[in-house]
């Protein structure tokens, strides 16, 4: 890998869509996008228009925790903020060297942080953070290039990518330890809903692997694809890779594995997330715009224009109000405009009212 192709992966971010499944009668579904100038921009999808702005260092690639409480972003000053959703405020920051992309367990109880930084014994570390206490209680050494992270949908193993190893290490979530390794690597990764299948983007190749995560194989490979990120629709039918050299954003039948079709972007697509109930995915391009893509017609339906280097974004459910005791744990009281909550007891006693 070229030097000066590695300082461009470094100097991207990667975000892959976390949902929020809430049982409220209303609802507002947000896009959270990095801006390396002004921080994090925050669009309401239901207009497609910015609506607020979030002040960080230099935001990169950004995560919302599954509960919809919490924006996670790693910053090029060597922290990860941490901004509260019901307030639109950074109400932490947590100090990482070099954090790269960010993923949740699906109980919103951990955070998994890749670096580039190495320790003394010259290997990166994924960092485990505490998201009640926004506080790293743990790190897993693994190896150099760490990049792509996500946790399988049961929560009992995390995969991390690395583009410049060619290598992805499956740690079990339960000991933090590492399980397996498997031959293949990436930049950026997400799984189908069911869990079966890792899909890896891998620039230098321009190939995305098919894992099967039972077996760690290699079970297919999509040629000709070249993109940082990826995307896969809520029903497990579709992947989104942004191509950012082409100008185009490949969509993958995950059936058959082939690319079904092409949508093209004036710009350089770079970064993707998916909305909740699958009709839209919101694709970045670093200079300034977001592109809306209805997935059902895979054409260009709006654009938002802002900004002035966009970067990783995702996209969170915030309930108005919660109709169950568990949107009230692990911080998702906070999330609630409709009314608010001073803390988790004051959400379970509103809903005991109910």
């Amino acid at each position: 890998m070229s030097n000066g192709f590695r300082k461009f992966l470094q100097s991207v971010s990667l975000a892959a869509v976390v949902v929020f499944a809430a049982g409220a009668a209303s609802a507002q579904t947000l896009a959270y996008v990095s801006d390396d100038f002004l921080g994090v921009a925050v669009i309401d999808t239901a207009t497609n228009t910015f609506v607020a702005n979030v002040p960080v260092d230099a935001g990169g690639s950004l995560t919302a925790a599954p509960n919809g409480a919490f924006v996670y972003v790693s910053n090029a000053t060597d922290t990860v903020s941490v901004i509260a959703a019901a307030t639109n405020t950074v109400v932490a920051t947590i100090a990482i060297p070099q954090p790269v992309q960010i993923a949740f367990t699906p109980d919103s109880a951990f955070a998994y942080v890749t670096s580039t930084a190495l320790n003394r014994d010259n290997v990166a570390e994924v960092y485990v953070i505490d998201v009640a206490k926004h506080k790293v209680v743990d790190t897993i050494p693994l190896d150099q290039g760490l990049s792509g992270v996500a946790v399988t949908p049961d929560g009992a193993f995390v995969w991390v990518a690395s583009p410049e190893t060619n290598e992805t290490y499956v740690v079990d979530t339960a000991t933090n330890t590492l399980a397996a390794t498997v031959g293949f690597g990436g930049n950026s990764l997400a799984f189908t809903p069911d869990g079966a299948f890792a899909y890896l983007t891998s620039a230098p190749d321009s190939t995305v692997s098919v894992v099967s995560t039972a077996t760690h194989t290699l079970v297919a490979g999509i040629p000709g694809v070249t993109g940082l990120d990826i995307a896969i629709t809520p029903d497990g039918d579709f992947a989104y890779v942004p191509e950012p050299f082409s100008g185009d954003v490949a969509v993958i039948d995950t059936a058959t594995n082939t690319v079904t079709t092409t949508v093209p972007i004036i710009g350089t697509p770079a970064f993707v997330a998916i909305t909740p109930d699958g009709a839209f995915a919101y694709v970045v391009d670093p200079a300034g715009v977001v592109y809306v893509i209805d997935t059902a017609t895979n054409t260009v339906a709006d654009s938002v224009t802002g900004g002035f280097a966009l970067g990783g974004i995702d996209i969170l459910v915030k309930p108005a109000s919660p109709t169950t005791k568990a949107q009230c744990l692990n911080g998702g009281w906070a999330t609630f405009s409709n009314p608010s909550f001073a803390n988790q007891g004051s959400c379970i006693s509103y809903v005991n009212g109910l």
